[in-house]
């Protein structure tokens, strides 16, 4: 079986127009517009699906709070591993075949979620070289200049959950994804089977102490990857000229998984993220435990926040089997 990331996401949102301006401005392709639903391709092939919050598109039986992503739909390399998923799901859940040739179905903790046979297209990325003291590697060359941020891929999308220490399992027991990093008492970070991405789903404690977590099932980003530092703050700049919110933190770089970030709070929900430079890994990667949730979030952000003032202690490790549930709590 191999889920090779993101086929889809399917957002419900407030306001339908104002949605579609703002991806418009972020940089994402319309594939098609009609009067209730606007599409957006991905040059990976990938989709950003928008209706009105109570289409009959969006999914019913969902625990999901608010306005944002309603639908979570996994691209699979074959048609062999589609119906051993469906194999395995069938088991347990209800699956719902579409006429669209996604199969659906509801995990316990309420993300609706799909399958879908995914003819995943390459992306050709060329980031510039770069230059330090003593390392030149751009030698009478500048970098090149852009004018817009155009996102190549759907990276990963993020749910806070009140079971996300325990929602994870289902994840790696009937989808086959891996674990990449727990976070105590802030996440689990997921990578699909069939790619290098450090994640591609996050579960997020919905009781945290930050803003936005309330105990509910509820979206919170998705990361948009780009191809540098370059493309994230052109993107950034952009759409502050086009009007839109500024970024609370600016750029910064996570820890737990290296990657440049770009968070913009986003009116079809939650925020919608620039990012670039994430880790690569595969099955030989061990999975850590960040004791210290603050200290994998960054090791820099632009606006340095009050929760960041203070240096986090530097602590983690790498887990072995038997350590991975006490990680979570």
């Amino acid at each position: 079986m191999a889920i090779l990331g993101i086929e889809r996401l399917i957002y419900g949102v407030d306001d339908l127009e104002m949605a579609g301006r703002f991806f418009d401005d972020f940089g994402l392709v319309r594939e098609f517009s009609m009067e209730d639903s606007i599409t957006y391709q991905l040059p990976e092939g990938s989709r950003v699906v928008i209706y009105p919050l109570g289409h009959p598109s969006l999914p019913k039986n969902s625990l999901v709070t608010g306005f944002g992503v309603q639908e979570v739909i996994w691209g699979v390399d074959s048609d062999e591993s589609l119906h051993a998923l469906e194999d395995v799901l069938s088991s347990e859940l209800d699956l719902l075949h579409s006429d669209d040739g996604i199969v659906r179905f509801v995990p316990e903790f309420g993300v609706p979620m799909g399958l879908k046979k995914f003819a995943k297209k390459p992306v050709i990325c060329a980031p510039d070289p770069s230059n330090a003291p003593g390392h030149i590697r751009r030698l009478n060359q500048p970098r090149k200049w852009r004018r817009r941020a155009r996102p190549k891929v759907i990276s990963h999308v993020v749910f806070a959950s009140p079971g996300y220490a325990t929602d994870y399992r289902f994840m790696i027991e009937k989808l086959g994804f891996r674990l990449s990093d727990s976070q105590r008492t802030f996440g689990v970070y997921l990578r699909a089977d069939g790619a290098n991405n450090h994640h591609h789903f996050l579960f997020l404690n919905s009781h945290a102490p930050f803003p936005g977590m309330d105990g509910k099932v509820r979206f919170h980003h998705a990361n948009f990857g780009v191809e540098d530092l370059d493309e994230i703050m052109v993107g950034a700049n952009h759409m502050l000229r086009q009007g839109w919110e500024a970024s609370d933190l600016g750029l910064g770089r996570h820890r737990v998984d290296s990657a440049l970030f770009y968070y913009l709070p986003c009116p079809a929900g939650g925020d919608a993220e620039y990012g670039a430079d994430g880790d690569y890994i595969d099955d030989s990667w061990v999975p850590r435990d960040w004791e210290v949730p603050l200290f994998g979030y960054a090791s820099h952000v632009h606006n340095l926040p009050e929760f960041l003032m203070k240096e986090p202690e530097w602590r983690v490790h790498y887990l072995n089997d038997d350590k991975i549930d006490e990680a979570k709590s």
